[in-house]
């Protein structure tokens, strides 16, 4: 509670102007992923060196090869067909499948998921996840139409997310840290607060690729 005036006023900075890029596209938002991409090649690079010698190879590779297939993922998303709706789509999921997890973990509880991983988390959580994704989907497609196979391929998807969380935190309890870095204040770093999207981004473009649906809406586009 005491880190909660500093989380809303950082949330107030960050995400207008990360909305802002997302819905301008074109040079505006690759120079937004390009900087993530960055920042957290960064971030990943100071956990790894917390990881045992032997380790650092073959975990430090393969983390940075998600880190950028996930940065690519959105960046393929927002400038090819899916466009402006499919990050959108995206966003709304893997925030439904967080606020779904934390809100069934806390209320239900139950068996843990992988207590040698992440502790807190719980199959109920699991499910609320993805019942929250799923739902948020059939919300977002009121507007026009959310396909019965977009709202299952949610509930995938945020399993997906919840997939990167549970490897962010994993990597987290190696290195001996808490946070994966201090960038934003009151949250931490950008791997703490993107995880779920390195997993749930190359996991959307390949449903887009395949040809799935989505949830279909109209958003204005960008002024300029």
């Amino acid at each position: 509670m005491t880190e909660l005036p500093t989380r809303i006023l950082s949330a107030a900075v960050i995400l207008p102007a990360a909305g802002a890029a997302v819905w301008i596209g074109g040079w505006v938002f690759t120079a937004l992923v390009a900087v993530i991409l960055a920042l957290m090649l960064l971030e990943w690079a100071r956990l790894v060196r917390g990881f045992p010698a032997r380790m650092r190879g073959a975990i430090g590779g393969l983390g940075a090869l998600l880190i950028v297939a996930a940065c690519a993922a959105i960046y393929a998303l927002r400038e090819g067909a899916g466009g402006l709706e499919a990050v959108v789509w995206l966003v709304v999921l893997v925030t439904a499948t967080d606020v779904g997890a934390y809100a069934a973990g806390r209320t239900i509880g139950g068996p843990k998921l992988a207590p040698r991983i992440s502790p807190n988390k719980t199959w109920a959580g699991l499910l609320g996840g993805m019942a929250g994704a799923a739902a948020a989907t059939a919300a977002l497609g009121l507007a026009g139409a959310a396909p019965i196979a977009a709202v299952g391929a949610a509930a995938l998807l945020a399993a997906a997310a919840q997939t990167g969380d549970l490897a962010e935190s994993w990597t987290k309890r190696r290195a001996g840290v808490k946070d994966s870095g201090r960038l934003i204040p009151g949250h931490g770093g950008l791997l703490d607060r993107l995880d779920g999207y390195l997993t749930a981004a190359p996991a959307l473009w390949l449903y887009h690729l395949v040809g799935g649906p989505g949830p279909r809406f109209d958003l204005p586009a960008a002024p300029f």
